[in-house]
């Protein structure tokens, strides 16, 4: 099916129509994700740390949900035509953190995810780039899309601008800023990770605990040092 037709054909409900009229007859919304297994161990890895450290990130906060590889049902319509998406790794803000089988859009009061990234394989790549980019666009309206190779470490990401999405322009160290996340994303040891605004890396919870245990060893390093002097 072309993209024209695919979204041509993806009739549903707005958030305000959601909100509105009672008398839209829905599915069930307590669906199992129908997602196909991960092509690689680079793929699952990658969105395994992605979400870690999100939640590591934003632990004091609960206030967002992060989830990757989980259908997102967004037409009532087509579910027996599979006309849904699972992004690998996608954040939605403003939400209950508790677990989901799956994101089922009209159950979430009409919201869609703020942030999504992609991992590009040579099955995936020109859907990734084309249908569910314009898909992502037109009918989730998500504000910040990304998506990486963790293979040829190919990384690109779009802002919606006036509902059509704007290529992001790499800072010097070759980061994008997502402006949903209030975070840089970039290649560190070849994989995407998250940095804070002044440019420090968003550790994983081994990262920070051994960070702290180099710093207390400095300290009593020195405080050994003071305390014989």
């Amino acid at each position: 099916m072309s993209i024209a037709k695919d979204l041509a054909s993806t009739q549903i409900p707005s958030e305000q129509e959601w909100d509105e009229d009672d008398d839209i007859v829905l599915p069930p919304s307590d669906l199992w994700s129908d997602e196909p297994p991960l092509e690689t161990d680079l793929h699952r890895d990658q969105i395994d740390l992605l979400i870690r450290l999100l939640r590591w990130c934003w632990r004091n906060r609960q206030d967002f949900y992060v989830s990757g590889n989980l259908t997102i049902y967004y037409n009532p319509n087509k579910l027996k035509s599979k006309d849904f998406r699972g992004p690998d790794f996608f954040v939605v803000l403003d939400t209950d953190p508790k677990p989901r089988k799956s994101w089922t859009v009209w159950d979430e009061g009409g919201k869609y995810p703020n942030v999504i990234i992609e991992l590009l394989s040579d099955s995936t790549a020109e859907t990734d780039k084309g249908l569910k980019k314009q898909i992502y666009q037109d009918i989730f309206r998500t504000f910040d899309y990304f998506w990486f190779d963790p293979h040829n470490l190919e990384f690109a990401g779009f802002h919606l601008v006036d509902g059509k999405y704007q290529a992001l322009q790499p800072n010097e160290n070759g980061w994008l800023w997502s402006q949903q996340l209030e975070l840089f994303l970039g290649i560190y040891q070849q994989q995407l990770r998250f940095f804070t605004p002044d440019g420090k890396l968003v550790p994983t919870p081994e990262e920070a605990a051994a960070e702290a245990e180099e710093l207390l060893a400095k300290y009593r390093a020195k405080f050994g040092e003071l305390g014989d002097s």
